[in-house]
């Protein structure tokens, strides 16, 4: 299939055109930058029934739909965060430049990329990974991790900065990449990390990919935390002709 092929905005008619990946920018587009510093938003896709891998990892609940996004999702952040034992997991790389949104980006005063931001309390990160060659890369760690793998991590050439005490504390996190001005934030994961953002009340954004597959699993839930409820609300719904739905979510407001 092209990627969101016969994509219908499902709460405003029946339309069959296409999107591009400027029309899903308009879409996703991140509002203006709030009294707080920063908007986050997370991005995840899921089964019909919630959970977010198989087999281990995420991918095999995609599309190319799905992808269509992701890349969006990216080109329009000023940071990705995500928990470095998921980036390890999904085999990720460095954050690549969109080619279709680059002007746009440029318009936006951001730089051409992303910066990639590795959530890590134990620093267990390969000092070889091709992410800590990329000096846009950042690793957010506490200040008790264990001091011979930080001291490995900065010799191989990483930017380790200290976001809590115990444990990375994601509004430290936020903190900091507000006082660097990346305040279009995108969270990737994982489910740990993403409860947390729940239970911290940090969360601005959910977009959801509803993967059309049932897994009867017991898989990780998209989030994992303390039961956490927080109110949101729907912007829109898409939908492609493979039967995946692509939601919107946004913080209620009160």
């Amino acid at each position: 299939m092209h990627p969101l092929n016969k994509a219908t905005q499902l709460t405003a008619g029946d339309s069959s055109t296409p999107l591009t990946d400027t029309d899903l920018a308009e879409l996703y587009a991140y509002p203006s930058l709030p009294p707080t510093g920063v908007v986050l938003r997370a991005n995840m896709v899921g089964s019909i029934d919630g959970v977010a891998t198989v087999d281990g990892r995420s991918g095999g609940l995609g599309g190319p739909g799905d992808k269509q996004l992701f890349m969006v999702l990216r080109a329009l952040s000023d940071a990705v965060v995500v928990g470095a034992r998921t980036a390890f997991a999904e085999g990720y790389g460095p954050v690549q430049p969109h080619a279709g949104l680059a002007a746009l980006r440029l318009r936006s005063g951001q730089a051409p990329t992303a910066k990639l931001v590795l959530l890590s309390s134990s620093l267990a990160i390969p000092t070889d990974d091709p992410l800590l060659a990329d000096p846009e890369t950042v690793v957010a760690t506490c200040s008790r991790a264990p001091a011979d793998a930080r001291s490995r991590l900065i010799d191989a050439g990483a930017q380790v900065i200290d976001c809590g005490d115990e444990h990375v504390d994601p509004a430290a996190v936020t903190r900091h990449l507000a006082g660097i001005g990346a305040w279009r934030v995108l969270c990737e994961g994982g489910p740990s990390l993403l409860g947390s953002l729940v239970a911290a009340g940090l969360l601005d954004e959910l977009c959801v990919t509803v993967s059309p597959l049932l897994t009867a699993g017991a898989g990780k839930h998209i989030t994992i935390g303390d039961g956490s409820s927080r109110p949101m609300r729907r912007m829109h719904v898409l939908g492609d002709d493979e039967d995946y739905l692509y939601v919107r979510w946004v913080r209620e407001q009160h």
